[in-house]
């Protein structure tokens, strides 16, 4: 009886095997022939640094905001409208409004840049936590973010506690805050109701946000993703350090120089690598033009060390690539 049952869960396993197969490229199953599965392994992270796979894979995919794979609320807040808008990923993927609130921000207008300025920072952050026993004056909840975050470190900016916060339960308020962002009451407990924490963005921008209408430059960006990958796992530094900008610091204060130099040492040992990228998202960073914050999960193994966590990458795109500004 067991056997039988195993011989079903193998049939079971080999239906969806075999209709990739007989959908596959004759180039890819004659290079598997021939030389087996590490020569078609390589061919095939060839292919994902082709424009080719990126285009028809972003075809329709919703880029108007970014290119997301974990993210399914957006908040953006829009300071110059004083308005925070809560946007979901629906069945089709594509990212609807749901809601839109009025908004105190900082008191003095532009990116926060130190303890005290009175800004309300300017940026793509996460939400940290979620905060249920605050003081009465934050009113019932608040959202923890997570400035500053790896880019504005790298800038030098200073101070925290910016949240997402309510109203003053029990007390008046001015009509504007000390660098967070205030919503109602009401509004506040139902975006704690329909948001996961885990699964959303916060962008905070001056002015209003402009939907991108072309997928270009995420074809661009993940092309280039991809290539930086194949650089490292196999073992091309110059390729690899190229990704690099001459201006980097790593989030711990390595320079590019120390850190040419590291990975010069990872390099020379020419070991074999084994290197995925999960839940990548791409966000257009507010207020420029060609500056992104790409995170992802990463899975890194050798025969002597593994890794598994979260990495993120702040690149400027220029002539069609990717420069890492810094990275953690």
């Amino acid at each position: 009886m067991l056997n039988r049952l195993a011989k079903k869960k193998s049939l079971l396993f080999l239906v969806p095997l075999l209709s990739i197969l007989h959908a596959a490229d004759v180039k890819i199953l004659t290079q598997y022939r021939e030389n087996g599965i590490k020569n078609l392994e390589r061919s095939l992270d060839k292919e994902l640094t082709t424009q080719a796979y990126w285009s028809k894979y972003l075809q329709n995919i919703d880029t108007r905001f970014g290119y997301f794979e974990s993210y399914n609320n957006l908040l953006i807040c829009d300071k110059s409208k004083s308005q925070l808008s809560l946007y979901k990923k629906d069945s089709n993927n594509s990212y609807i409004l749901q809601r839109e609130y009025s908004a105190f921000t900082g008191k003095i207008q532009g990116d926060k840049t130190k303890e005290g300025d009175l800004k309300t920072p300017v940026g793509v952050y996460n939400i940290v936590k979620k905060l249920t026993d605050v003081d009465s004056f934050y009113g019932p909840l608040a959202f923890v973010t997570s400035y500053p975050n790896l880019y504005d470190r790298y800038r030098g900016k200073t101070g925290q506690g910016i949240w997402i916060h309510g109203l003053p339960m029990h007390q008046d308020r001015d009509s504007f805050t000390k660098g967070c962002i205030a919503i109602d009451n009401k509004s506040i407990e139902c975006l704690g109701k329909n948001i996961d924490i885990d699964k959303t963005v916060l962008i905070i921008s001056e002015n209003e946000i402009q939907p991108i209408k072309s997928k270009e430059k995420f074809v661009t960006l993940l092309q280039n993703l991809f290539e930086w990958r194949y650089s490292w796992i196999y073992n091309d530094l110059n390729q690899y350090l190229s990704f690099y900008d001459p201006t980097f610091k790593r989030f711990d204060g390595m320079n590019f120089q120390h850190f040419s130099n590291y990975k010069r040492r990872i390099f020379r040992k020419k070991e074999q690598k084994t290197i995925l990228l999960k839940n990548i998202n791409i966000t257009p960073y507010p207020e420029s033009t060609d500056l992104y914050k790409i995170t992802f999960k990463e899975f890194y193994r050798t025969k002597r060390y593994s890794f598994q966590g979260n990495k993120v990458l702040i690149v400027k795109l220029q002539d069609n690539k990717f420069h890492i500004i810094t990275e953690q």
